[in-house]
């Protein structure tokens, strides 16, 4: 009954947004998934089937008609958690080539065991500290676009994010509609590392009242040598 909860309130979402209601099935599944695993794994805190289905996935859902093109594009999803945006992504846009980083052991297996049961291809799930894998070659700046959603101060978030964007990239936050303080303590630091802010797009959820933002920067020159810096130099002096 959930799962069947979810398909119908997705598919009206997803067509209010302009995108194919088809794929709510695949999220459904998804999320039948996410509700399972959630009672032994603390992944939400949203378990109301309605809820998942506007709350995370259409949510979600929204940051493909932000402006940025994600088709046939290589994404990171920083600090992934339970998989959003990035299995939402994955599921609606198909082509997309999806990396999902995640800190916690236990989390990246269950991302790994859900790939395989949605049959994802393309997907990778990576096990390590976003600060400290974009120091590795085959990591840093070879991302179309990097996305984190509730994950950290915008400021903080730049800098773990950044790194991993090519030039010409976008790095996508998921962030709410407060946030100008953010966005303008960010702007010193969102410079420093080869990015620029560009105009935020804000959005409101189908069928609430509920309105998000999606803060864009892109990246116009390599981030310098030294950034990212250690987590708790980050945080003790934010850029």
């Amino acid at each position: 009954m959930s799962g069947t909860v979810m398909e119908s309130v997705t598919a009206q979402g997803l067509e209010a947004l302009g995108l194919d209601g088809r794929r709510a099935a695949a999220l459904a599944r998804y999320g039948t998934m996410l509700l399972k695993q959630n009672e032994v794994m603390n992944l939400t805190a949203i378990t109301e089937p309605e809820q998942v289905a506007r709350l995370h996935f259409l949510d979600c859902a929204a940051l493909l008609t932000c402006g940025v093109p994600l088709a046939g594009k290589r994404l990171i999803d920083v600090g992934t958690g339970a998989g959003f945006p990035g299995i939402v992504l994955k599921l609606l846009e198909p082509t997309l080539s999806l990396s999902l980083l995640d800190s916690l052991g236990k989390r990246v297996d269950w991302l790994t065991a859900v790939a395989e049961a949605l049959s994802l291809a393309d997907v990778t799930c990576l096990h390590a500290r976003a600060e400290e894998l974009s120091l590795k070659g085959e990591h840093r700046e070879q991302y179309d676009v990097a996305t984190s959603r509730a994950v950290a101060d915008l400021p903080l978030l730049c800098e773990l994010c950044l790194p991993y964007v090519k030039v010409g990239g976008h790095f996508l936050a998921m962030k709410g509609p407060a946030c100008e303080e953010e966005i303008s303590r960010s702007a010193k630091g969102v410079a420093l590392l080869g990015g620029a802010l560009r105009p935020s797009f804000d959005y409101q959820i189908p069928g609430t009242d509920v309105t998000h933002r999606v803060v864009i920067v892109e990246k116009t020159a390599p981030t310098p040598k030294g950034y990212p810096r250690r987590w708790a130099k980050m945080q003790k002096s934010p850029l």
